[in-house]
């Protein structure tokens, strides 16, 4: 009985070892195929066309002409903004501007697009002194009356009054000022009268000077005579300063070109806005990725950002910029610690809401990665939501730039921006010869932030899949 039952066992031995034997041996039918190497990409390819995703994104965008126009302006901008230095006749933003013959600063002087004053024919004579090898100082005062002083009125004038001072022969004007006594008939030449106010007395019935002071003339539109006398050549052009070069926006209270000022300032404020909108997308996304699609992480995250956000952003502006020197360092610093927030939260619940739909339940059972599946699945649901974050982050990060600025946490004056020019001319508004030093910067300001806010929801509709066909 012993010796079947081991034969039994010892013919199943057998019969399990040539078995495994077979199964070990490769088959002549397996030469025939080879193991095909999986592909994530081709994997999803079973429903492919040629459609795509940006080229409908930037068509529908392109349809959108108010959009358009704003991006076509606001690209203007921007790039004006980067040469205006490089433009020949530009002061320094930060120079102070004196007058060359009183060196007192040239305060408030108004916006204008020229510096010529006066421009004068041929052959008139000027009294005036040599400033440089390029100007001149010019005017046509020869001398000043003091008040009370007697002169006889040689000739009237409704305008002008030709009178004869000493041995002196010029005009005075005929005007409130002058209080000239005159006659019964004034036009009845020579009279004695006199001034209640000091007069100039001018050698031509015209007024050669600008509130009193000299002109300007270039060296090459005058000549000097055998006295030494200054005399114009045709079209002599007399400036109020002695430059080609006029203040557009004028200048302020201690004598800087606000054009400049306007230009180098929206420089420093979208460099701040543009490098916040990027920290702000880069962080938020990777954040709200992680936190919307990795279900393990959510609570962590969500516990992280309630303790974060509880926080006023105000409150962490002002302590880190009171902490810290002033600088744009800091001010992006400060800004870039919590403005993330908003970002990842809009693009956590984005992802909450499409992270289980059909797409991407086959992708995971197609084996996609799940960073492709983030990229090429979810990625484009958020664009629109990124886009218009973006394109509202520059905006609001200037505002708080301005916001800071004006509870004296800002920069410097020495470091121009749109926040401290506004904060300067906002002490003016009340001043109405005064006000364009608020009003430059804040059209400047309002363009930027209107253009961005068009252009970011236009965008934002364009990018949304749900708008493509």
């Amino acid at each position: 009985m012993k010796g079947l039952f081991e034969n039994k066992k010892r013919r199943v031995e057998d019969s399990v070892n040539e078995a495994l034997q077979k199964e070990l041996t490769p088959r002549e039918e397996d030469a025939l195929f080879e193991r095909a190497a999986f592909d994530p990409g081709a994997g999803e390819k079973t429903g492919y066309s040629n459609y795509s995703y940006w080229r409908s994104t930037f068509r529908a965008f392109l349809h959108n002409k108010t959009a358009v126009v704003m991006l076509a302006l606001l690209v203007v901008l921007v790039a004006f903004t980067l040469i205006q230095p490089l433009l020949p006749g530009q002061y320094e933003a930060n120079t102070v501007n004196n007058n060359p013959l009183t060196g007192i600063q040239l305060q408030n002087q108004a916006p204008s697009t020229t510096t010529v004053y006066l421009t004068v024919p041929d052959g008139t004579r000027l009294i005036g002194q040599k400033l440089s090898d390029d100007w001149y100082a010019v005017s046509n005062v020869s001398s000043t009356i003091k008040k009370r002083q007697k002169f006889t009125v040689t000739q009237y004038g409704a305008d002008w009054c030709q009178i004869q001072y000493g041995d002196q022969t010029g005009y005075v004007k005929n005007n409130f000022q002058t209080s000239l006594k005159l006659p019964a008939d004034p036009e009845a030449t020579p009279y004695e009268s006199y001034s209640n106010f000091q007069l100039r007395l001018y050698t031509q019935p015209v007024d050669m000077t600008n509130e009193g002071e000299s002109l300007y003339v270039a060296s090459d539109e005058i000549r000097l005579d055998e006295n030494g006398d200054i005399v114009t050549l045709t079209n002599a052009e007399l400036r109020t300063m002695p430059s080609k070069y006029p203040f557009l926006f004028g200048t302020n209270n201690i004598g800087q070109d606000l054009w400049a000022r306007v230009w180098s300032g929206t420089r420093t404020s979208l460099w701040i806005g543009f490098v916040v909108a990027v920290f702000e997308a880069l962080i938020g996304i990777l954040v709200g990725i992680i936190w919307g699609y990795v279900r393990a992480l959510d609570r962590i995250i969500t516990e992280i950002y309630n303790v974060i956000d509880n926080i006023p952003t105000t409150i962490i502006l002002i302590l880190v910029s009171y902490i810290l020197r002033p600088s744009i360092t800091t001010l992006i610093f400060a800004m870039c610690l919590t403005r993330w927030l908003g970002m990842a939260r809009f693009i956590r619940n984005q992802i909450v809401i499409i992270r289980d739909r059909d797409y991407n339940l086959a992708s995971r059972c197609l084996g996609t990665e799940t960073s492709r599946i983030m990229l090429k699945n979810l990625l484009p649901y958020l664009i629109s939501v990124i886009m218009l974050r973006m394109a509202l982050a520059i905006p609001g990060a200037i505002g708080s730039e301005v916001f800071i600025t004006y509870i004296g946490l800002g920069l410097d004056v020495n470091t121009p921006s749109l926040g401290n020019l506004i904060n300067e001319g906002r002490k003016l508004v009340t001043s109405a010869t005064l006000r364009y030093q608020l009003i430059f910067p804040a059209i400047v300001l309002s363009l930027i932030t209107i253009s961005f806010y068009i252009i970011g929801n236009a965008f934002a509709d364009a990018a949304d899949p749900k708008n493509h066909v």
